[in-house]
């Protein structure tokens, strides 16, 4: 297991707790989730570009596992991830350039080991499913 995909797996094993405590709150997001990465006027797979790039200017590690995970499971080609880190520098300076490679490292781990068209919630705020529960 690659290091994404540990990180991944470590804010899903973290999160079960809350989520028992309070999952009215996980479902709700779990709708939130489907209905914003619905492809519509813009891809899943451009949606998750912006999420990933969104995640880097967060600096949330798993965020950033999370949705470079969905960009691969998309179909997203590494030279659109490299773009997208662009746009995060551009708008996040200096703790871009740390995170950013961080994201496009994890995209070509799940790229290596994913089959493209699914995506995954958040790993910090992950969407219940019954592997997650």
């Amino acid at each position: 297991m690659g290091e994404a995909a540990a990180r991944q797996r470590e804010a899903r094993l973290l999160g079960r707790e809350l989520r028992r405590a309070i999952p009215d709150t996980y479902e709700a997001y779990a709708q939130l989730y489907g209905a914003v990465l619905e492809p519509g006027a813009l891809s899943a797979g451009v949606k998750e570009l912006i999420a990933l790039a969104i995640a880097v200017t967060k600096e949330c590690d798993g965020c950033i596992a999370a949705h470079a995970d969905g960009a691969a499971r998309s179909g997203a080609t590494a030279d659109e991830v490299a773009e997208a880190m662009g746009v995060a520098i551009l708008m996040n300076g200096g703790p871009a350039t740390v995170y950013g490679p961080r994201a496009y490292a994890a995209f070509r781990e799940f790229a290596a080991a994913t089959a493209p068209h699914r995506t995954t919630a958040c790993a910090d705020h992950d969407a219940p499913s019954p592997a997650n529960a």
